[in-house]
C-alpha cells in the first residue's frame, strides 16, 4: 500500500476507486501483505517448528479467516462465538486453543463436545468448573493453566495483561498448587502452561524476562507440559518510525529456553499478523473553523474505529491525494458522533484539506472492525479485500432498514 504518482495505492487498485464506488467509511486489506506477515512470522520461528494459533479476536471476518487458514495457522478463540466461526472456517479443532478469564459452562460444553486442542483456565473456579463438566459428560479434558508471570510488557496501561494487578492468570503459589491438584484430578488432563503479557509490544527484553519465570516455575513445578503457550503480543509500526520487533532475538531466546523443556511452542499472534493490512477510507463531511484549530468531521467515527477512544491509541492519517498545499493551521481529525472521546488524531503537519476530499486511516486491521458497533444507530462499515488487480468484498455494509 503506497502513493503513485501522488495517488494511494492498495496493491494494483487505486483507492480513489474503492471509495467512490464502495463508498465510506470502508475497511480494505491487501491479500499481499497478510501473506507476507505470515510468511515472515513462519520464517522467523521456523526452527521452533510451533503451533500458530490466530488470534480471532483481532479480526473474525470469515473470508480473511479461510485465507489464514489455508497458511495452516489454527486459532486462539476467546468466545463460543469465536470458537463456531474458527469451526466455519475450517480450521481444525486440533488447532484451536479456548482462552479467556469467563468462560460459560455452555461456552465449556460446546469446546469439549468440538474435542479442541486445549482449554487454557485462568482460575482455580473456572478448573473446578471444567471437572465438574468433564465428569458429568464421563470424558478427561485436556486443559492448560495460564500463568501470571508479574511481568511489565512497557505498553499502554489498558492492553497490560501479564502484571499481578490484571485479571489474567494465575500467580506463581496458586499456579504450583493447581499444579499438584489437576495430577490427581480423574477428570482433567494438564498439557499446557500458557502466558500473555500484553499487547503492542516491540522490544524483545519483556520477553526474555517472562521466559526466565517459566524457566523458575517449571522446575519448581517439576511437571512436564507437552505445550508451552507463549501467547501473542507482537506489536506492529503504528507511528511510522519503522520500530519492529526483532523476532529473530525473541526466537533465539525461546531456543535457549525450550533447550531444558521437551515442549512444542504456541504462539498466539493477532495484531502482527493483520494489524498492518489494513487501512480506512474516510471522506470530509465538513471543516469547522476555529480560531485555534480546524476540526476535520469526517464520515468515520469512533463506531467504527474504537481504538483512539478506548485507549486513546494513534492511527496515522493520510491524504488519498498528495498535493504541494499544506495547512496554515493544526488539524483535528474527528468523527460525527456525540462523545467528546469521538477524534482521531491532532496534527500541525497536514496537507489543506477541502470538504468532500478522502482520507485514509492507517493500519486498522486489528481490532479495527472487530470493536466496531452501532452507537448512535450507525451501520457499520464494508470490508474490502483487495488481491492485485482484484476487488471483492468480504463483508457489506450494513443498511439501516436492517438496523431499525
Amino acid at each position: 500500500m503506497k502513493y503513485r504518482n501522488n495517488n494511494f495505492f492498495i496493491e494494483n487498485i487505486k483507492a480513489e476507486k474503492i471509495a467512490k464506488k464502495y463508498g465510506t467509511p470502508s475497511y480494505c486489506y491487501s491479500y499481499s501483505k497478510l501473506k507476507n506477515n505470515i510468511l515472515n512470522f513462519k520464517k522467523n520461528f521456523k526452527i521452533l517448528n510451533p503451533l500458530i494459533c490466530f488470534a480471532v479476536k483481532s479480526n473474525p471476518n470469515l473470508y480473511l479467516l479461510k485465507e489464514i487458514k489455508k497458511f495452516g495457522l489454527g486459532a486462539d478463540v476467546v468466545s463460543i462465538g469465536e470458537l463456531m466461526r474458527a469451526l466455519k472456517a475450517g480450521i481444525k479443532p486440533k488447532k484451536i486453543v479456548f482462552s479467556g478469564v469467563g468462560k460459560t459452562e455452555e461456552e465449556i460444553r460446546y469446546a469439549i463436545n468440538k474435542k479442541i486442542l486445549l482449554i487454557n483456565t485462568e482460575s482455580e473456579s473456572e478448573i473446578k468448573e471444567i471437572e465438574k463438566i468433564s465428569k458429568s459428560m464421563s470424558k478427561t479434558i485436556d486443559i492448560g493453566i495460564r500463568l501470571n508471570p508479574n511481568t511489565d510488557a512497557k505498553t499502554l496501561s489498558q492492553i497490560s495483561t501479564g502484571k499481578k494487578e490484571n485479571k489474567f492468570g494465575i500467580d506463581e503459589k496458586q499456579f504450583l498448587n493447581l499444579v499438584k491438584y489437576i495430577k490427581n484430578s480423574k477428570n482433567l488432563n494438564l498439557k499446557c502452561l500458557s502466558v500473555h503479557i500484553g499487547s503492542q509490544i516491540l522490544n524483545h527484553k519483556p520477553y526474555e524476562k517472562m521466559l526466565k519465570v517459566l524457566e523458575r516455575v517449571i522446575k519448581k513445578s517439576n511437571f512436564q507440559f507437552e505445550f508451552i503457550d507463549l501467547g501473542g503480543g507482537m506489536g506492529i509500526d503504528y507511528d511510522g518510525s519503522n520500530q519492529k520487533l526483532n523476532l529473530k532475538k525473541y526466537s533465539n531466546a525461546i531456543q535457549k529456553f525450550i533447550k531444558n523443556h521437551n515442549s512444542k511452542i504456541i504462539f498466539e499472534p493477532g495484531r502482527s499478523i493483520i494489524g498492518d493490512t489494513g487501512i480506512m477510507l474516510s471522506k470530509v463531511n465538513y471543516i469547522k473553523k476555529s480560531s485555534r484549530k480546524d476540526f476535520i468531521i469526517l464520515d468515520a467515527a469512533m463506531n467504527d474505529l474504537m481504538r483512539p477512544a478506548l485507549y486513546n491509541a494513534k492511527h496515522r492519517i493520510l491524504p488519498l491525494n498528495k498535493t504541494k498545499q499544506k495547512s496554515k493551521k493544526n488539524y483535528e481529525f474527528v468523527g460525527p458522533i456525540c462523545e467528546s472521546t469521538d477524534k482521531f488524531l491532532n496534527t500541525n503537519k497536514f496537507q489543506k484539506l477541502n470538504e468532500k476530499d478522502y482520507i485514509i486511516i492507517c493500519d486498522v486491521g486489528a481490532y479495527g472492525m472487530s470493536l466496531s458497533s452501532n452507537y448512535n444507530m450507525r451501520p457499520k462499515a464494508s470490508e474490502i479485500l483487495v488481491n492485485g488487480s482484484k476487488i471483492k468484498i468480504i463483508s457489506k455494509r450494513q443498511k439501516l432498514k436492517d438496523l431499525i
